[in-house]
């Protein structure tokens, strides 16, 4: 009986004109129900937001034979023997299908024996494969709004015969955090309460734990862990802290973040202040230690220098000018003078001929070229008149009478 159905599943709407939200994709989701044929596609979105939802739709719209599984129960031997006979499947969490598993639909699906309705809440350029996702057309799907959360509340409210005022809908609007899944299954929840605890006041102290949603397979985890990074070089300490928080507070591999701080130091900081990178893989080597939660403590101390350090990204943008050199012009051979003479026939090539032995030279310095021939005098790093860099260049630049006009 469908009364027995939990509540959004009952609330599935089996027609698009009772589909709420995703209003930017209303042209193209007609186009695609009286299209001749319907292609593959990918609906990539948050949680809750309607992805399986508009792919049953569209399934049922074509009137053909379709199938609908969930990734993390389908091998690949249950796909095969399910899909005899199947037009149309409509597949959910694409992305928790291995890469040889997700190259089983490609002959199906350019051959047109099949065609491929997914979802997926990661970002599809990092969890589906180049191959498949040509063969898709992805539609990108977003959070449900305030409005179309509290028109939701009211008609599961109206399902399940109970009063919803519009404190109540806004209430658990705002705790479902765009997640029609989530507002739904709390409706349920305060449905069931006990009439004395009924009221609003009531419901809030009632209401179970709400935590900052925060996929992390999803695109919420790059665009959090983006925010971070781009806090600390833009050394903002509050909004730094504030991704870290959350990040930890979402469920995020504390490791994860550590890489990317290790990253940040080196790329951000820099030579400014050197001693940035120790601190990042310190705080790695804590958190390993004192694990969590307390590993907040070294995570907020190393985000909150990173971001109030000086910064320099000169050794990232040499590598990049170096990188771009080889790409243009591919890598050219190694001056002679610099090969290590291992054999006879090397020396008599000149293998290590005229090489000069810095160290033998005052102040363990000699001028000689080292680039390779065509790039001599080939300037990859300009360093930067930040922090301790302007120190730790001066040397440099006195050799090679570099001026600092220059950066």
């Amino acid at each position: 009986m469908t009364v027995n159905k939990p509540l959004p599943e009952r609330m599935r709407p089996d027609d698009l004109a009772l589909f709420l939200g995703q209003t930017h994709l209303g042209g193209r989701l007609h186009s695609l129900m009286q299209a001749p044929r319907l292609p593959s596609l990918l609906f990539f979105g948050p949680p809750g937001c309607g992805k399986s939802t508009l792919a049953l739709l569209l399934a049922k719209s074509t009137g053909k034979k379709f199938l609908r599984l969930s990734a993390p129960e389908a091998g690949l031997q249950h796909l095969r023997r399910s899909l005899s006979g199947v037009d149309i499947l409509v597949l959910d969490e694409l992305h928790r299908f291995s890469k040889a598993q997700q190259d089983f639909f490609l002959p199906l699906v350019e051959s047109g024996e099949l065609t491929l309705l997914a979802t997926t809440t990661e970002n599809p350029s990092f969890s589906v494969t180049r191959q498949l996702l040509s063969r898709l057309h992805v539609l990108r799907l977003r959070p449900l709004g305030r409005p179309e959360l509290m028109e939701l509340a009211k008609r599961g409210a109206a399902d399940l015969q109970m009063n919803m005022s519009e404190e109540l809908a806004d209430l658990l609007s705002g705790a479902s955090h765009g997640d029609a899944r989530t507002l739904l299954n709390l409706v349920e929840y305060v449905s069931a309460l006990p009439a004395d605890l009924q009221e609003l006041e009531h419901i809030k102290a009632a209401l179970p734990e709400v935590l900052v949603r925060h996929d992390k397979d999803g695109d919420n985890h790059y665009e959090l862990a983006s925010a971070l990074i781009k806090s600390i070089r833009g050394s903002d300490v509050d909004a730094a802290l504030y991704y870290l928080a959350c990040l930890l507070e979402g469920g995020e591999d504390p490791r994860f973040i550590c890489r990317r701080l290790i990253l940040s130091a080196s790329e951000d900081v820099g030579l400014a202040d050197p001693a940035a990178l120790s601190l990042a893989v310190s705080c790695q080597q804590a958190v390993e230690f004192v694990g969590m939660p307390e590993g907040f403590i070294p995570l907020a101390e190393t985000v909150t220098y990173l971001a109030m350090a000086r910064k320099s990204n000169a050794s990232y943008a040499a590598y990049l000018n170096a990188q771009r050199e080889i790409k243009l012009n591919g890598p050219r051979p190694v001056p002679l003078h610099l090969r290590n003479p291992s054999t006879q026939l090397q020396k008599e090539w000149g293998y290590g001929k005229e090489y000069k032995y810095p160290h033998n030279y005052p102040d363990s310095w000699v001028d000689q070229s080292y680039l390779p021939q065509g790039l001599e005098g080939r300037r990859f790093y300009q360093p930067r008149d930040n922090g301790e860099e302007p120190r730790l260049s001066q040397w440099w630049r006195k050799i090679h009478k570099i001026k600092k006009t220059e950066d």
